[in-house]
């Protein structure tokens, strides 16, 4: 007998010869609306195996690559700076071992460790950023660790020019026009050309489910109207291969707000596109 242990479909390598290492961080300790995203990675591990290993749309196989799927980060609830220190950790092993930290959130507060790691590994780093909120709040209730904040956190770190972010179509007043920031609004037409200008450079992706609109992805703890289709993101994640993306997070799934599992299956099925793209 083999011990029974989930993994997301066909990331069962080991770790030695894995390229990639897929871990959850089931985290939503800040969320300011709708808390459930603590399930997301458990949910997407059982319900990946609704879909295939191979991608018509790239013409690639999970089967082909070398992926290890942790399982998730026993994170402490209650404690923020614990458990963010924990992801960070858990990130700069992976890196230390030459691997790619591929993070299934979670709230989106996850990826500012995560790119902290990233970034001691690779300084020059750039960050591609998918959402519908613009999360450059210099806090949230007085809080400066939120999800609403986290990107505006990551700036802190980098400094102007180094952060793209696309489908932003929410936010205050002040997270808008911030010099330094390249922000698209709305949907991500202008990203093939921004993928030109960035190749060469080291890529941290974030992707934060809700870019895209409620119609396709009910399952997220802020919906926002007006976001792109899956179709388009489909399109825009397929040209990551074309960028030397060192490490990307999912997040924002809450699969507790989407009975008919629609969100979760598209969660998985984006998964395993940016992973086939990016390795």
């Amino acid at each position: 007998m083999k011990p029974n242990i989930a993994t997301f479909i066909a990331c069962d390598a080991e770790y030695d010869e894995a390229k990639a290492v897929i871990f959850g961080a089931p985290f939503d300790q800040t969320t300011s609306f709708r808390p459930g995203t603590r399930f997301a990675s458990q949910t997407m591990r059982s319900e990946s195996f609704g879909i295939e290993t191979y991608s018509p749309y790239q013409d690639k196989d999970l089967l082909d690559i070398k992926v290890m799927d942790a399982g998730d980060l026993e994170l402490p609830f209650g404690d923020v700076e614990r458990s963010l220190d924990m992801i960070y950790r858990q990130t700069k092993q992976i890196l230390e071992d030459e691997k790619m930290p591929v993070m299934i959130g979670g709230e989106h507060l996850v990826t500012l460790p995560q790119f902290k790691a990233v970034l001691e590994k690779y300084p020059d780093v750039h960050i591609i950023h998918f959402d519908a909120h613009a999360d450059l709040r210099m806090d949230y209730l007085g809080q400066q660790l939120s999800h609403a904040c986290v990107m505006r956190r990551c700036f802190e770190l980098v400094g102007e020019n180094r952060i793209f972010q696309f489908g932003i179509r929410s936010g205050d007043r002040c997270e808008f026009g911030i010099k330094g920031i390249y922000t698209h609004k709305f949907d991500l037409a202008t990203f093939p050309q921004m993928v030109e200008k960035l190749k060469g450079m080291p890529i941290y992706f974030t992707l934060d489910l809700d870019v895209l609109d409620p119609s396709v992805f009910p399952g997220t703890g802020t919906p926002e109207a007006g976001g792109i289709t899956f179709k388009e993101l489909l399109e825009a994640v397929m040209h990551l291969n074309k960028l030397n993306v060192v490490g990307f997070d999912v997040n924002e799934l809450a699969p507790n707000y989407d009975h008919s599992g629609v969100s979760t299956a598209v969660a998985c099925k984006i998964l395993r596109e940016i992973l086939l793209a990016t390795l």
